[in-house]
Formats: C-alpha cells, structure tokens, sequence
C-alpha cells in the first residue's frame, strides 16, 4: 500500500478527515500517480468515512475523493468510472453540505475518456431531478455547466438521445443565473444545443426566454477584474445563440425592433449588430413578417442618430437584410421580395435627393447606397431608380454648393461595392447611363470650383476600375482634363485628387497615357522662358517652377506600369542631364533650379517604390536608371575635383541634390532581383576601388579615377561616397558584397581622415551599414578590433584635429551593432558615455544618443534589409539608465547638461508604454533638463513630455512632481527661443486635460502666467497661448 518513507494511506485519509489538513488530499493524489496506492483502494480506505453518520465527515470523505480524482481521472477505467458514477450519483440525495464535493468529483469524473455507454444519460438525470442550480453558490453553478459542457464533448449522440428533455434540463438549470462567468459557460452550452443539431421539441421559445432576458448585455467589468471578462466577450457569446438558428426568428425580430426603440447608445449598437448577424442567415420566410417594423427602425436611426456607431451599423443591418432577400428565389406566381423592400426604401428616400441643402441628403443616399451594396440585382434596382434622377437634378442646379452635394451622392452609387460587382457575364449596372455620366463628369471638370473638380476625379476613378464603361474616346478625353489640371490647377486639393485619378486609370489605359499625357507633360517640363518685351531672356518665375514640379509629380504618379516606367523615367533622367550640362545654372538662370531637380529625384524615387515587384521594371532601372544616375553624379564630382574644369560646377554636386538622389539608388537597388543586386554591387565596389567605369553610358570619364580621395573642399568626388552607400547598403545580406575588406578599410580611412563633414559623415554611415550585416566570425571581429583601436587613438588624443570624424564613425559603427545586439555594442556605448564629460566633445556625444535611438532614413532601418531588432531601444535603456544617472550625480556643474540632453534623447526615443513605467523615477532628472540653461536641452525634453503628458495614464505617475512640473514651464512660457515657448505652451495644454482636482490648485497661477505668451509678437505662440489659456479657464466648469 505504501513504499518505505511514505505516509499510510489510513494516515493520509485520517490526517484530512479528521485533522482537518487540506495537504493530505495532495499527497494522496501524488501516491496515485506513483502508483502506491489505487484509487479503489483509496475508496476502500475512506469508507468508515463515507459511512458515517456525521454529514460533515461524509463531506470530508467526499472532498478527498474528488480532489484524488480530479488529479488522476485519465488512470481510470470503464469498471471504476461506472463505480464511482454511481457512488456520486446516489451521494447527490445526501445534505446539501456534501452536494458541492459530489459536484466537483463527477466534473473531474466528465474528463475521463473511459465512460460505459449510457452512463452519460443517468448522470444528466440525476442531475436535472436531485440539484437544484438556483440555490447553489457560483462555483458549484460553474460545476454544472462545466459537466454538461464535458459530456456534450464526451458523449454527445447518447445526449441528442434524451431529444427535448436536455434543453428542458438545461434551460431549468440556467434560469436565473447572474455571474457574467457563469453566464459565459451556460451561453456555450446553448450554442452547442443550437450548432450541433440538438432537438429543441417544444422547448424552443423557452430556450429563447432564458437566454434572451440578457439582451442587450448591460454588465461592466469592476476595475482591476483578475477574470478578464469583458462587455463584449458577453455580448459575443449571447449573440452566436441568438443567432444560432431559424427557429429563433419570430422571437428574436420583434424584440430586436422593441429594444432599438432604447434611448441607450449600447442598446442600439447591440440591438443593430445582432440584426445584421441574423439576417446574414435568415431567409426571405423568416424576414417577411417584420420588414416593414424593421425598416421604419433602421429609417430612424440613420436619419435621427447623432452616433456614427449607430448609423453605421444600422446601414450594415439594411445591407445584410437586402442581401438576405436578394439570396431569395423568384417564382412566377409570387411578388419579388427584393424588389418590394426597395421600392419601400426608395419611396420612403428617393424625394430627399431633389432637396440637396436639407439634412436628409445624406442620411438618404446612405440608406440608399448601403442597399445598392448589397447585391448586384440590388444596385441595378436602385440605381435604375435613382441615378438617373441625381443627373437630372444636377444639370438643373446652379448653386455650386448644391451640385457638389448632389456629386458626392452620385460617387457613392458609381463606386462598386464588392457584393454588388457583376459577375463575369453580367454588365455593370451603370452600363445604361455611361455617357450621362460621363458628360456630368466632364462638365465637373470644367468647372472652376475645387471641390466639383475633386469630386469628379474621384468619379472618373471610379468608372474607370468597372469595365466596359469608358470609351476609348471617353478615356482619351478624360486624359486631356487631367493634364489641363495637372498644367493650370494650383488649388491643394484638387491637385492630389487629379494626380490619384491619373495614377489609378494609367495602368488601365497605358497607351492613352503614353501619347496623350506624357508628351505634353514633358514638353511643359523642358519648356524654355519667355522673352521679355525687350527681347531679352526672361528668367523662370516660381509659378514656372511649380507647375514643372507637378509635371514631374504627375509623370511618378501614372508611372503604375512598365511600359510607362520606360517613357517617364528617361524624361526624369534627362532632367538631371540637362542641369549637369547647362552652364547658366551657377549664376541662377538656368532651366532648373535646385528644387526641381530635388523634385525630378523625388519623382524617380516614388517609381521605384511603385514598381518594386515587377521584374521587367527591376531590369530596366538596372540597365538604365542605375548606370546614367551614377554616371552623371560621378562626372560631375570629378568635374569639381578639377578646378579648370569648363563648364562651371555642376548642380549634382549639391549636398542637397546628392542627398535626394541617394534614396533614388537606394530603394533601386533595395528591390533588384538577387542576381541583378549581386552584378550591381560588383559594379559599383568595382568603381569606387578601381575606378572600372565601364559600365557607365555616355562614358568620358578619366581613367581610372579614384573616388576615395581626401577631400578638403565643400566640393570633392569623395562625397560620392553616398552613392556607394546607396547601392551597397541597401543589398539584402544575401547578396554579398565583393572586396568587403578592402572596402572597409577604405571607408575607414575617408572617415577619419577627411576635413570635408559631409564625406566624413557618409563614409561612417557606409562602414556601419556593412558592418551591420557582415555575418559574425573572425573577419568581423578583426575588423572591429582594428577600427575601435583607431577610433579610439584619435579620440584620447586631445591635440588630435579628427576627434570629431572619430566620435561621428564611433557612433555609426555603435548603433551598427547595437541594433543588431552584438556583443561589442556595449564597449562602445560605454566609450560614448565617457565622452560626455570630454570639455570638447560633450555636445556631439550627447547629440549622439538621438542618432543611437531614432530611425535612421538613409541606412541600417529595415527598408535597406539591415540586422535590426526590434527591441533594442527597451533593452539599450534597461542597460544604461544607471549608468547615464550616475553619471549625472558624479558629474560637474557644466557638465550635468551634456547628460541631460541624452537623457532627453533616449527618453524621447522610447516606445510610449515604456516612458510611462519609468517615468516616475526619471521625472526629477527632466525636470532638472528643464532648468537647463541649453535651449536644447530644454526643446528636447519638452517634445519628451508632451507625447507623456496626452496620455491619461501619465496622471498618477506625476503628482508627486506636478507642482515642480508646472513651476519649470511657467518660467518657460518666456524663453527667448520660439519653439521653446511653443512646445512649453502644448504641455500646459496637456496638462489641462488631467483630472480636475489634481490641477484647480494651480489653475490661478497657470492663468496668470498665460496672460504674457497672449500678447507674444510671434502669432503661432499666440495661437498656442490661446488654446492652452482657454483650457485652463474652463477647469472646473460643469459639462467640461
């Protein structure tokens, strides 16, 4: 009975029994699991227990058992589960003090596979006539509905046997339950009788009566619930019975209607919601009855509703209705279900589209297009009935106002909703009014008033997705409008809405594009200026300069597909062309000016984004827009390197065009297929270390020119270095890069030996993107002893003149391998830190932290394929918080702002839950920033705050600093820098939403403060000082 060290199983049963000690039933079910003991002979061994005449003791005994049991049920077999069923069974007619143990041993019983045929059926019996639920506490109810749910897995053909005599059980056994647990259990159980084809006899409506008393769901949670149960959870759960079969719906419709009659918000949106999942599984029988009652309900709550909750899931109610008549079968003898229920819709709307200044337009167009959406035997109906007469109503029309009304409603019956789209065979409903349409369209576009011109793009769009319903002389038309306002509109919305037009319909109709718009546009783009009066050579005005750039914004937008990309692209390119070659551009009167070469490589950059996928696209940027880009900018680099060079300087040696052109190469080359990235990176590694031109166009560079010379000048071909790292940081790391050694070592040497910032800075940015993905080993780990060895040399050597070049590549080479968690990424944030008590370089250090913590644009982010994770912000703050407090403590005076300003940075940089946890213990090191003399500093760590200060969680976290808090920015709302005051003025703003009687103590002296900021001389702090003064004098008002 028991091995040697164990207790006796008479001294475990007397130890729970009678000395009242709950660890006896654990060491009991651990003996049955090691096999010292069985469970009959447990049984055997609690039977004076059992049997005793003290209901106390018996419920002792009981208890034991069941806890034994619920441990060790899946040792049972057929023989001792029938045994002990029946045990239990007879035990449910003894006091009530036992029935709670008897409860728990038959649940932990329902979990044992081995249950004898019709065991279940006696167990339910018992259960239905011995217990009475209502009187039970939660956790035997629970018990209950946990059995029925078990058995329903176990031995549900045996249960569908007692046909409508387990509903009749059930439905007594859930009567009046009120626990939201409970109620999720017994909603469970209701669903399964309802899914899996249980028999509902006569018992049907009252399946329905004790489930629906809880609809709508009124329940909220209690604040720090440990069970988690939600208002929608409960609502889910009784939804899926509600809705869970036919039979329900001469019950359910009639109280769904009576219950949107609520004036509670909840009610509503339930009531409405429940309808709509109904009616996606009723059928036109179960419908009939109440389609008038439910249409005057939906009817009113679109048009009176202030909620958009409500209204929107009262037109998705309308929209399953519509589709649930449209699935309905049409006989000869019988009306059309559908089109009746229309027709009511319609006479009951359809008179509100002629009045378009009233209010009920829209309410009655949505009604309208939710029903046209349901089907496409629906929006035929409907826009039969209703297109026609908006045309008519808006060729009738004069005011603007009235016919852009009347044009958005008609853009919602042309846009295609996914049920109402024709089938392949099917025409699309608007086929019989396409050239009305049309002509309204084009008559919008005509018109001078933005939002008719918006509105018409949108439709034009619209028409152009559905097949069939554009001409070829309606598309060719359609094109002359978009380019007229592509050339002379200026308006700010009707420009993007034209260029989405063009962008949308240009895949579909590239030809028309190709010779009807892109010519033109590019003759507008090469256009020269007119002559003055005089004769003269007239300079471009800025409105020139405008209109080219939306030239070449609209030639990006309509480049969707390959053989459009092949015409603008070269266009774009001969741009960059031109203003290498055009000898007036350095005196200001050349063809281009700086942005709009800026533009033409934004515009490049966008196609490259669009068509990223598509391999015909891919081989043409490798064959011609990779190779004339590095072409132009290295002859021009080359060209400034040569200081008699003819013509004068080239502008594609800007830092600020060089900087555009560099995501042009790098989203490129992002996107190349493998074996194209791999030739490109061959070819441009080739160029910068060897000078190998060849792939080059047009190619009359020197021979072998070297690239990675030093560079002293604002001009040098050494800040070509970008276009290296363009190309060959964006690779994926499965393509590898050739003479990666030789490479680093090149970059490393330009790094910290160039004086020219830009060049410097780029190199470093190049050798921390293929470091970043240089696959870990021993070439990696001499590269970066050997380049650590030399960063830091120049850096302990104070009278070094490239301790700047040596911070700025120790920063890279650290984000490079902290972003990817490598194990050296903390000798170099440790020597970054130490740098912020350097007297020289103590604000680039700091500075140094942003650029450790914030995305970086141009390398290592994941659209360059670099080794990030996700992370390492939490992990780089969780690592070094003590460290940077620390060393503010130990710092001196001067010092301490150096490590503010990182905190500041890192803080800021932080995902918003993060700043809220830690938040309490870094308050006082901000509010320290505060006070910091360095504006910025103090810019810094107001943008850290604001984001904080919005979120209402933040509340409890500050009081303790909050009179400090407000005393800092009060003194700030007078700062001599204007974003100062600005930023110190939004998180007076912030503050003002916290809870009153955190902030009415301070309300007179935030008010007072406030008085100065109103009469700034700058208008934006004045604007800031309003809203935030306004805040602050409405505290404590009713209704705030």
């Amino acid at each position: 009975m028991a091995t040697d060290g164990a207790v006796p199983l008479p001294g475990l049963v007397e130890e729970f029994v009678a000395g009242q000690q709950d660890g006896g039933a654990a060491a009991a079910a651990a003996g049955v699991k090691a096999g010292n003991f069985t469970i009959l002979q447990l049984v055997e061994a609690l039977g004076p227990t059992l049997t005793s005449s003290q209901s106390q003791t018996r419920a002792r005994g009981i208890q034991l058992l069941s806890h034994v049991l619920s441990e060790c049920s899946g040792r049972l077999s057929e023989k001792e589960v029938e045994v002990l069923v029946a045990f239990y069974e007879n035990r449910l007619k003894d006091d009530y003090v036992v029935t709670p143990h008897v409860l728990h041993g038959i649940k932990a019983l329902t979990k044992s596979p081995a249950w004898p045929p019709g065991l279940a059926i006696s167990v339910l019996k018992s259960l239905f006539q011995d217990v009475h639920v209502q009187s039970l506490m939660l956790l035997e109810r629970s018990c209950i509905y946990t059995i029925l749910i078990n058995l329903m897995e176990l031995k549900e053909e045996e249960l569908k046997g007692l046909g409508a005599d387990f509903v009749f059980g059930f439905v007594q056994a859930m009567d009046g339950e009120r626990d939201p647990r409970n109620l999720l259990l017994a909603f469970q159980i209701a669903r399964n009788i309802l899914h899996r084809g249980y028999e509902l006899g006569s018992f049907t409506e009252e399946l329905f009566e004790v489930t629906s008393c809880y609809f709508p769901i009124d329940f909220s949670p209690p604040p720090n619930d440990p069970h988690g149960i939600t208002q929608q959870e409960l609502i889910l759960a009784l939804r899926a019975v509600l809705t869970g079969t036919v039979c329900f719906a001469e019950f359910l419709l009639p109280l769904v209607i009576e219950k949107l009659d609520s004036d509670i918000q909840s009610a509503k949106l339930d009531s409405l919601q429940t309808l709509a999942a109904c009616a996606s599984m009723y059928g036109y029988r179960e419908l009939k009855e109440f389609l008038p009652g439910l249409w005057s309900s939906l009817r009113r709550e679109v048009f009176q509703t202030a909620s958009e909750k409500v209204e929107s899931a009262g037109l998705s109610s309308l929209r399953a209705i519509t589709s649930c008549l449209s699935r309905s079968i049409l006989s000869s003898d019988g009306d059309d279900a559908l089109r009746v229920f229309l027709d009511l819709i319609i006479q009951d709307c359809r008179h509100h589209l002629c009045e378009p200044d009233l209010k009920l337009v829209w309410p009655s167009a949505k009604l309208l297009q939710a029903a046209a959406s349901a089907s496409y035997r629906a929006s035929h109906i409907i826009a039969g009935a209703v297109i026609p007469q908006l045309m008519e109503q808006y060729n009738n029309q004069t005011q603007c106002a009235q016919r852009r009304t009347l044009l958005d409603v008609l853009q919602g019956f042309v846009q295609p909703a996914q049920d109402g789209v024709p089938a392949v065979a099917e025409e699309s409903v608007l086929c019989g009014f396409r050239e009305p349409l049309c002509e309204v369209v084009f008559s919008a576009l005509s018109e001078t008033n933005a939002g008719l011109q918006v509105t018409a793009s949108r439709i034009l769009s619209s028409l152009g997705q559905q097949p069939g319903l554009l001409s070829t002389s309606h598309v060719e038309l359609a094109v002359d409008h978009l380019r007229r306002l592509i050339l002379e509109e200026e308006d700010t919305q009707v420009c993007p809405a034209v260029l989405e037009c063009s962008g949308s319909l240009a895949p579909l109709y590239p030809d028309v594009f190709a010779s009807a718009m892109i010519p033109q546009l590019k003759a507008e783009i090469f256009s020269e200026p007119m002559l003055r009066d005089n004769g003269q050579e007239a300079v471009h005005t800025s409105s020139q300069h405008v209109v080219r750039q939306r030239c070449m914004t609209a030639l990006a937008a309509v480049s969707c597909h390959p053989t459009l990309v092949q015409q603008t692209a070269p266009v774009l390119l001969q741009v960059l062309s031109s203003s290498h070659t055009d000898v007036s551009f350095s005196i200001g009167s050349g063809l281009f000016s700086t942005d709009d070469i800026i533009a033409a490589c934004r515009s490049l950059q966008q196609i490259a984004e669009q068509v990223q996928y598509a391999e015909e696209t891919g081989c043409f940027f490798h064959d011609v827009i990779i190779p004339h880009l590095l072409g132009l900018t290295v002859q021009a680099g080359l060209q400034c390197d040569n200081q008699d060079s003819i013509p004068p300087q080239s502008p594609l040696t800007e830092e600020a065009i060089l900087l555009a052109i560099v995501p042009v190469l790098s989203t490129a080359c992002a996107h190349l297929q493998s074996e194209l990235a791999a030739l490109t990176a061959s070819r441009v590694v080739s160029l910068f270390l060897d000078g190998d031109t060849v792939f080059l166009p047009g190619n009359n560079l020197p021979l072998q020119p070297q690239l990675f010379q030093k560079a002293s000048s604002s001009c040098s071909g050494s800040q070509l270095v970008c276009l290296l790292m363009a190309c060959v940081c964006s690779m994926p790391k499965s393509v590898e890069i050739p003479q990666v050694d030789r490479l680093l070592s090149e970059l490393e040497e330009l790094s910290c030996t160039s004086t020219h910032p830009f060049s410097f800075t780029l190199a470093a940015k190049c050798f921390a993107g293929l470091i970043n993905k240089r696959s870990a080993g021993q070439a990696l780990d001499l590269v970066l002893e050997r380049t650590i060895k030399r960063i830091t040399s120049e850096l302990d050597c104070m009278s070094s003149s490239l301790r700047t070049q040596a911070l700025t590549l120790l920063l890279w080479v650290a984000k490079a391998l902290l972003i990817r968690y490598h194990p050296l990424a903390t000798t170099l944030t440790d020597k970054i830190f130490s740098l912020l008590m350097d007297p020289e370089l103590a604000p680039l250090a700091a500075d140094g932290f942003s650029l450790l913590m914030s995305d970086s644009v141009d390398v290592l982010n994941r659209a360059c394929h670099a080794d990030f994770r996700i992370m390492y912000r939490q992990r780089f703050f969780t690592e070094n918080s003590a460290k940077l407090v620390e060393g503010f403590n130990s710092a001196e005076k001067e010092m301490k702002s150096g490590y503010l300003k990182a905190l500041s940075h890192i803080v800021n940089n932080l995902p918003r839950q993060v700043q809220l946890t830690e938040l309490p213990a870094l308050l006082p090191l901000l509010l320290e920033a505060l006070s910091c003399p360095d504006q910025a500093v103090q810019l810094s760590t107001l943008s850290c705050l604001h984001p904080v200060l919005l979120d209402p969680p933040a509340s409890p976290a500050l009081a303790p600093q909050l009179d400090g808090l407000i005393f800092r920015l009060l003194g700030l709302t007078t700062s001599p820098a204007m974003k100062v005051r600005i930023a110190t003025l939004r998180c007076l703003h912030a503050l003002a939403r916290f809870p009153d009687h955190m902030i009415l103590p301070f309300r007179a002296r935030v008010l007072r403060a406030l008085a100065t900021p109103l009469d700034d001389h700058k208008r934006l702090v004045r604007r800031e000082a309003v809203a935030a003064r306004g805040e602050w004098f409405l505290l404590g008002s009713p209704g705030r």
